[in-house]
């Protein structure tokens, strides 16, 4: 099969991308990833997708059971001087504020997807197309060969990710801390049952390049023990059930995002501070919205048409720089340690928590109803 389109980068975007674009009667070519070293460890991340992550997977049905996809009912978000922020999915009139993800297991679900698609086609190396999607992540060597320059601005931290089992239920709240400089996420894992309490979370931990050193040199009781500390015991005794792993914080972006028969898409374009969870819902709305633009072009364009690409790439480029700027200014403002940064930042934390309508909004535009 010649492809009208080659993805380079079977990740989540990729795939999505390959099931949209074959949906719209194109042929895709999706390559391969690198097979994983022998010995590798599971996948310990999870993710938190919003509604309209979630709305785009279920139309192509791969959105995962319920057993990997847990609905988030209310979000707690403590500052380091009493400052505290609190969502519920009941006063915002929604059913979750978002869902946690287990990341093999979603990929396990589009893979099924994929097999039931004769349109896509599995390579194991790039074919010549019309149009070549760079879906590669953040370390692309495609993005290289065209020329584009990659922005980035290092944080000086690493992400921390582990699964943990927990003394007390979750009760399907997400928490985060911010304190000292680190953010410490607890992500809720499966639904709380007569038979299953619910008492695994998967965090991430992002703290600096020398203290997560030093916490991955724990072992496992004195890393719990860190832990249990830095969530103030809330979910009681802590037991790490997994290995941990660890990469570096970055702000990146790619200077532009498309050429003649090529464009970028998700963390090959950009990345941002995963302090708001908003990395995958990022990826998966350009996925979207590349589909879109592919189905709407003029009957007399290619695929790969330079005009047709860029109008994909003024669509999302709005979004991803306020997400970007979002984020960013977070991790800034809780990086400074010094007075009145902690004072003002509590402050504003527990002013923003009874604002009423930008409260809300902030809420909308977090689960992608905007």
């Amino acid at each position: 099969m010649v492809p009208d389109v080659c993805i380079r980068g079977a990740g989540i975007v990729g795939r999505t991308l390959a099931l949209l674009l074959a949906r719209d009667r194109l042929r895709v070519g999706l390559v391969h990833e690198t097979a994983p070293a022998a010995g590798a460890t599971s996948d310990v991340r999870a993710y938190a997708l919003n509604a309209a992550s979630k709305e785009l997977l279920e139309m192509l049905r791969a959105w995962p059971d319920a057993r990997h996809a847990t609905p988030v009912l209310g979000m707690r978000i403590h500052g380091d001087e009493g400052g505290e922020v609190q969502f519920d999915a009941q006063t915002h009139r929604t059913p979750a504020l978002a869902w946690i993800v287990d990341v093999q297991a979603l990929q396990e679900r589009l893979g099924d997807a994929l097999r039931y698609q004769p349109l896509v086609e599995w390579l194991d190396a790039p074919r010549a197309a019309a149009l070549t999607v760079v879906c590669e992540g953040k370390a692309s060597a495609t993005r290289d060969e065209f020329g584009v320059q990659f922005e980035v601005t290092p944080y000086g931290q690493r992400a921390i990710a582990a699964r943990i089992h927990c003394e007390k239920s979750h009760a399907q709240l997400a928490r985060q801390w911010f304190a000292n400089g680190e953010i410490l996420a607890f992500l809720p894992l499966g639904v709380p049952a007569a038979e299953q309490p619910g008492n695994s979370v998967a965090i991430v931990w992002s703290v600096h390049e020398q203290r997560a050193a030093q916490l991955l040199a724990l072992d496992a009781t004195a890393f719990e023990a860190q832990l249990q500390a830095a969530s103030h015991g809330v979910l009681g005794k802590l037991t790490l059930a997994s290995e941990r792993a660890a990469w570096p914080l970055q702000l990146a972006r790619a200077d532009r995002w498309c050429g003649p028969g090529w464009v970028l898409a998700g963390d090959a374009a950009h990345t941002v501070h995963p302090l708001a969870g908003q990395g995958l819902n990022l990826g998966l709305a350009d996925a979207r919205e590349l589909a879109s633009v592919l189905h709407q072009r003029e009957y007399w364009r290619g695929p790969g048409d330079l005009k047709l690409l860029r109008r994909f790439e003024r669509s999302r480029k709005a979004d991803v720089l306020a997400m970007a700027g979002a984020t960013d200014g977070l991790q800034q403002l809780f990086a400074q340690q010094a007075e009145p940064w902690a004072t003002l930042r509590n402050w504003g934390m527990t002013g923003f928590d009874r604002s009423g309508p930008l409260k809300d909004w902030v809420a909308r535009q977090a689960m992608g109803r905007l």
